[in-house]
């Protein structure tokens, strides 16, 4: 008796060691077609009336179960989402694996992903679900492929970045984070200095191009001490994100209005004297 015990125990233990299934995501099991002919497992879970749906984007040798936990709180708030293994990953593995893919070059696999995110947002759009009323959420890799994405579909509603880099497998966020005008969340740790450094630049270009929109309160920051990646979705985050969701932008504060009596122009003031040598060096630009 004592052995069935011990060996029903040891069975429970493995049970719960292993991976969450895509079973364990409410929502539909549908498959995703590439243009370039990859077929891709998602599972979708339709929104509530008046709630937005998240494309979910997993991170380097993840897969889409990676968002069980983070899809489940989506599902609880209303919200929709469309979570799908990227091609050669998980079960989308009809044209081969990711480890056989290449590492570098502008034209390598990685780099194709955003036809991954392509087809997921035409799925979503034979769906009747607007561009406006999608968000792109990427974590890891996935954060990289998101950014890349808007380049093509600039009209999506809002991006989230969790630990973006500025490169990983040659898939670059800057030339998109220069272009995109929506609403952008990058979240990070501060453990990783490399990885914090290079979010926090892109966080500064996607800033400083919502301010030439006239859009400074459309970038969220927010950081965790050692947290990466799908780590980031824990308690604490989950939260903060859900709220963003529901309020992407922060309204505009105007001054107060303060009345305050011309004074005589001269000929002197009329003169423009441009920054010296010194202080265009201490304020450089990310842009250029």
């Amino acid at each position: 008796m004592k052995v069935w015990t011990f060996l029903l125990a040891g069975a429970l233990a493995v049970m719960g060691s292993l991976p969450l299934s895509a079973a364990d995501m409410k929502g539909q099991a549908v498959t995703l077609e590439t243009s370039d002919g990859w077929s891709l497992s998602g599972v979708y879970q339709t929104p509530t009336e008046e709630h937005r749906t998240v494309i979910l984007l997993h991170d380097l040798g993840k897969d889409k179960t990676a968002f069980t936990k983070f899809a489940a709180s989506l599902a609880s708030a209303g919200y929709g989402y469309l979570a799908f293994d990227f091609r050669g990953h998980g079960q989308s593995i009809n044209q081969g694996e990711y480890a056989s893919f290449a590492r570098e070059g502008l034209d390598n696999e990685f780099n194709k992903m955003p036809r991954d995110v392509e087809a997921a947002v035409s799925f979503l759009q034979k769906k009747g679900i607007s561009l406006d009323n999608m968000v792109l959420l990427g974590a890891g890799l996935g954060a990289n492929v998101a950014a890349k994405s808007v380049t093509l579909t600039p009209d999506i509603g809002s991006l989230a970045l969790i630990t973006p880099t500025t490169n990983t497998r040659d898939v670059l966020t800057i030339p998109a984070m220069r272009l995109y005008k929506g609403n952008v969340l990058i979240a990070v740790g501060a453990e990783d200095k490399k990885t914090f450094l290079e979010a926090s630049v892109i966080r500064n270009v996607a800033y400083l191009t919502a301010e030439n929109n006239g859009r400074e309160g459309s970038i969220v920051f927010l950081t965790a001490y050692n947290l990466m990646s799908h780590e980031m979705l824990d308690k604490y985050l989950i939260p903060s994100l859900l709220q963003w969701l529901e309020v992407p932008a922060r309204p505009e504060i105007k001054p107060d209005l303060v009345v305050v009596e011309a004074e005589p122009q001269t000929q002197t003031d009329l003169l423009l004297i441009g920054p010296s040598s010194t202080e265009e060096a201490l304020v450089p630009s990310v842009l250029e």
